[in-house]
């Protein structure tokens, strides 16, 4: 996947003015705010940015939910991934950092000027490795997918097109549905909230959709990938009011960022 891409449209067509940044008493002093996940690319979005030759927050650990850079120009709200393109396309930050994956799945009308060169992993279909398969004779690149079906273990390697409703576990409800309802199954959706290995382990559901990185953790839990429904990077978000109303602030900032991912 290429490491930058053009601003696309994402979202549906809101007005203009439902997408305008807070107004100022609902924001910190600094001319910009910069919504970082917490978490796993948390630390790789301070360090890629400081590479860009951005001023980044001191002292991260604090408790403090938004930190001032250190030369004071930018505040940095540190939020759930998932809160990133929300708060984004809201106006309560002009700008932020999320991955492709929550993204997509949250679907939020915002700018995205770049993908950025970490944060890669993929959103995966897996299954129990002694019953997910791709059906005898047909390639792994096959859209037709076979599972043995938690509930009807005498039915091993029926094709999913075939069974009635097989249930999914995730935490990526949106994609998962698309994902399955294109290929004409009629999913089951389970959504939880983390830990969706257990789905199969515990009885719950046939398959489970989850990002994967190493894929260490399905190896444990004695779960096989099957499919990719979407490869996943870092991402750039920008609001699509601050792009046109702070344009000379926020395309410094991009224009710094891009530079890396050529």
């Amino acid at each position: 996947m290429s490491s930058s891409v053009a601003a696309p449209y994402r979202g549906p067509a809101d007005t203009f003015e439902q997408s305008q940044p807070a107004a100022a008493g609902g924001r910190s002093e600094q001319s910009l705010l910069f919504a970082l996940p917490k978490g796993r690319l948390a630390q790789d979005s301070l360090f890629f940015l400081a590479r860009a030759g951005l001023s980044i927050p001191t002292g991260t650990e604090s408790r403090k939910l938004i930190l001032p850079a250190a030369d004071g120009s930018t505040g940095f709200v540190m939020s759930k991934p998932r809160d990133v393109p929300t708060y984004v396309e809201h106006g309560a930050a002009d700008l932020g950092i999320c991955g492709l994956d929550v993204l997509r799945e949250t679907d939020r009308a915002v700018y995205e000027p770049l993908l950025l060169p970490f944060g890669h992993c993929r959103l995966s279909v897996a299954g129990p490795a002694d019953g997910a398969a791709v059906p005898p004779g047909e390639s792994g690149d096959s859209d037709d997918l076979a599972v043995k079906p938690a509930s009807s273990s005498n039915l091993p390697g029926t094709p999913l097109r075939y069974m009635s409703q097989p249930r999914i576990a995730t935490e990526y409800p949106r994609l998962t549905r698309r994902f399955f309802a294109e290929r004409g199954v009629n999913a089951e959706i389970i959504t939880l909230g983390g830990s969706v290995e257990l789905g199969p382990i515990l009885g719950l559901s046939d398959l489970i959709v989850d990002v994967v990185q190493t894929g260490t953790t399905l190896r444990m839990n004695g779960l096989v990938e099957i499919r990719t429904i979407l490869e996943s990077q870092a991402a750039l978000v920008v609001n699509r009011a601050s792009y046109q109303l702070k344009a000379a602030e926020i395309n410094r900032i991009v224009e710094r960022m891009r530079l890396l991912t050529t």
